[in-house]
């Protein structure tokens, strides 16, 4: 009985720790998921450049790069792009919030464990 009341008490010490030490990490994966972001999105700005330049190319060796045709492949290749770029921002977003939700919920039942081992 005296060695689990001191374990007890080791543990209900040692809980406002680690939930410094989850909340430190918390905010370091969120600057990670927002420097991973924008390095993601920079790369698929990149690679979309050069599928539009490649099919320009494509266009120009068939002698088809002024025909209607082929405006209408690059145009509707950009808005594709476009969109994919539009869908992945909000995904992260939606990713992030919902990272920052739990991990205020986490911080809140912290606090409540606080309170209650008062």
């Amino acid at each position: 009985m005296k060695k689990t009341i001191i374990a007890l008490s080791a543990i209900l010490l040692a809980s406002p720790v680690f939930a410094a030490t989850t909340h430190a990490t918390d905010d370091t994966a969120a600057a990670a998921n927002a420097n991973a972001n924008e390095a993601k999105q920079k790369l698929h700005e990149e690679q979309n450049k050069g599928e539009e330049l490649k099919l320009k190319q494509k266009h120009a060796a068939e002698g088809k790069s002024e025909s209607f045709g082929s405006k209408v492949s690059e145009d509707s290749q950009k808005v594709w792009h476009k969109t994919k770029e539009g869908t992945e921002k909000g995904w992260d977003a939606t990713k992030e919030g919902a990272e920052k939700g739990w991990n205020k919920t986490k911080e809140g039942a912290s606090e409540l464990e606080k309170k209650v081992t008062e």
